[in-house]
C-alpha cells in the first residue's frame, strides 16, 4: 500500500499545528484519557482510517486500556466492558461523526444522556475532540496515509 501523496498536515504545516492546537485545547478539561482514545478510535472505525485504526489502540494501550474493550469498541452497545459515561461518549461520537445519516444528526435521546453525565465544559470538550478526530481521520483517509507509518 501507498500514500497518495505525504500528508497534507505535514505539506502545510501551520495546519498540523492547527489541528494539534485543536486537540490540545481540550487538555485542561477533566475527561479520561481512556473515554478519549475510546472515541477517537470508534470515530476512525466508522471512517475507515487506517491509520488511526491502527494508532488509537496502541496509544490507548501505553494508557492501560485493554484488549478486551479496544476489540469491542465496535461492538460497544453489546458489549459489557463499558461505563455509562463512556457509552455516553461513544453514541455521542458516532451520532456527530454520521451527520449525514438522518434527518435528526444528533438525536435529543443522545444529546441528553451525554448531558446527563457530561458537564457544559466536558460536552464542549468531546464535541471538539470529536471533530479533531474527524479532521485527521478526513485528511489521513483521503491521501490513504499509510497504517504504521505514525509512531505511538
Amino acid at each position: 500500500m501507498q500514500s497518495r501523496m505525504k500528508n497534507p498536515a505535514m505539506v502545510l504545516p501551520t495546519a498540523m499545528q492547527a489541528i494539534l492546537a485543536l486537540g490540545r485545547s481540550t487538555d485542561s478539561v477533566d475527561i479520561p484519557a481512556r473515554t478519549l482514545h475510546l472515541m477517537h478510535l470508534r470515530a476512525s472505525q466508522i471512517n475507515g482510517c487506517g491509520v488511526c485504526v491502527d494508532l488509537h489502540p496502541r496509544l490507548a494501550l501505553k494508557d492501560g486500556e485493554t484488549t478486551e474493550r479496544l476489540f469491542a469498541v465496535a461492538a460497544w452497545r453489546e458489549s459489557p466492558y463499558f461505563t455509562d459515561e463512556e457509552r455516553a461518549a461513544l453514541a455521542l461520537t458516532e451520532a456527530v461523526t454520521r451527520l449525514a445519516d438522518r434527518p435528526d444528526p444528533v438525536p435529543d435521546d443522545v444529546w441528553d444522556a451525554a448531558a446527563d453525565l457530561y458537564t457544559e465544559e466536558q460536552l464542549a470538550a468531546l464535541i471538539v475532540q470529536i471533530a479533531t478526530i474527524n479532521v485527521w481521520n478526513r485528511v489521513n483517509a483521503s491521501v490513504r496515509q499509510v497504517a504504521g507509518d505514525i509512531p505511538a
